[in-house]
C-alpha cells in the first residue's frame, strides 16, 4: 500500500478511482482495489462514497468536467462544434467513459452544467425547446459513437493506405466495382479514408440550422 497519509476526501477517492479506470477499465475498479491504491482499508472509503455505483457516477462527472465549454460570445455553431470536438478529445483520454455516459442516468454537477450550457446556446440561437432537446441528444449520440469507433477500430489511420492495398485482391473481378474503386483511392493516397469528427459535426449543425429556420418560417 502507498505510504501517503494525506487525509481522505471524496475528491481524492474519486481521483484515485479515475486513475484506476483509465489504467484498467471500470471492470478492474473495486472498493478493495481502490482502498489498496489509497493505502486504506476498503471500509474507510464508505465515509466518502456510498458504494461502487456512487464511485462510477463520480468519475463520470469528473470526466465531463474536463470538457471545455466556450464563452457566451461564441457563434452558436462554433460553440457547438467546439463542444463536440472537446468532448471527443476528453472521451478519448478516458476510453471507458463513453459506455458509462450512454448507460447511466448522469446527474452530477458537471453534467448538469454541461447540459444547461448546451440548452442555453441552442435556445439563444432561436431553437424551440423541442429542437434544442433533439439537437443536443443527436450531437452527443454522434460524438459517443464516433469516439467508440475510433477507440475500437482495428486499423490505425496511418495504416489505412497499406491495409487497403493489402485487401485489393478481394475486390478484383468486377463484382464489387464501387468498393474496388474506393479501396484503390485509399491505397494510392488519393483519399484518406477516415474523416475527422468535424465532418459529421458540421453535417449535423447544418441540418439543425435548416430545421430551426424551417420551423420558424411562417
Amino acid at each position: 500500500m502507498p505510504k501517503s497519509r494525506e487525509p481522505l476526501s471524496t475528491r481524492r477517492v474519486l481521483q484515485a478511482a479515475l486513475a484506476l479506470a483509465d489504467s484498467g477499465g471500470t471492470d478492474s475498479l473495486s472498493m478493495r482495489h481502490l482502498g489498496r491504491e489509497l493505502g486504506v482499508e476498503a471500509m474507510s472509503l464508505y465515509r466518502h462514497v456510498a458504494n461502487k455505483e456512487a464511485v462510477l457516477d463520480g468519475i463520470v462527472d469528473l470526466v465531463v468536467d474536463e470538457i471545455d465549454l466556450p464563452g457566451d460570445d461564441s457563434d452558436w455553431k462554433a460553440a457547438m462544434r467546439r463542444r463536440g470536438e472537446t468532448a471527443h478529445r476528453v472521451l478519448t483520454r478516458h476510453p471507458w467513459a463513453p459506455a458509462l455516459l450512454m448507460s447511466r442516468t448522469n446527474t452530477g454537477p458537471a453534467m448538469l452544467r454541461y447540459i444547461d450550457f448546451t440548452l442555453g446556446v441552442l435556445r439563444g440561437a432561436g431553437f424551440s425547446w423541442r429542437l434544442a432537446d433533439y439537437a443536443w441528444n443527436t450531437m452527443d449520440s454522434y460524438v459517443y459513437g464516433f469516439t467508440l469507433r475510433r477507440l475500437n477500430f482495428p486499423i490505425a489511420a496511418a495504416d489505412y493506405a497499406d491495409t487497403a492495398a493489402a485487401y485489393e485482391y478481394l475486390l478484383a473481378g468486377g463484382r464489387y466495382p464501387h468498393m474496388a474503386e474506393l479501396t484503390r483511392q485509399v491505397a494510392e493516397g488519393h483519399h484518406p479514408g477516415d474523416p475527422d469528427i468535424t465532418f459529421g459535426l458540421d453535417l449535423i449543425l447544418d441540418g439543425l440550422e435548416h430545421l430551426r429556420d424551417r420551423e420558424a418560417a411562417p
